[in-house]
């Protein structure tokens, strides 16, 4: 249970790591810095949602989408995020295409990273843990 609660918290945070870096880089894209954890959440979960109805789709429609569901299923999250929070504006064609890729790409980064930081101390007690068996 604690594991799942830490990977959803992670994805989140990633989420929300990936929304802000794309509210610096893009000019159209906006995000109200008190609800960033609103929007990051609200993302998140029609990301979560629409992942797997994408896969499926993709798979008995258009198999050759499957490897870009991840950047579908975030453009998706981000007009969800937008229709139903306040905190997200994004504005222009040239954002519409280029926030799914900044978004995608620097949470993926941040999902790799985090736990790295984040967990560094567990990390390193489970590394010791298998390098001295008990005896």
């Amino acid at each position: 249970m604690l594991k799942i609660l830490a990977s959803t918290c992670l994805y989140v945070l990633g989420n929300a790591v990936g929304l802000l870096v794309a509210s610096m880089v893009l000019p159209g894209f906006t995000i109200n810095f008190l609800s960033l954890i609103v929007v990051a959440v609200v993302f998140t979960v029609i990301v979560v949602v629409a992942t797997p109805l994408l896969v499926k789709i993709s798979i008995k429609n258009v198999p050759q989408l499957t490897g870009g569901v991840a950047l579908l299923a975030t453009l998706v999250g981000l007009i969800g995020a937008s229709i139903f929070s306040d905190g997200l504006t994004i504005n222009g064609l040239t954002t519409w295409i280029l926030a799914p890729l900044i978004v995608w790409l620097v949470a993926l980064i941040a999902g790799l990273l985090l736990p790295l930081v984040l967990f560094k101390k567990v990390l390193h007690e489970k590394d010791e843990k298998i390098a001295t068996p008990q005896k």
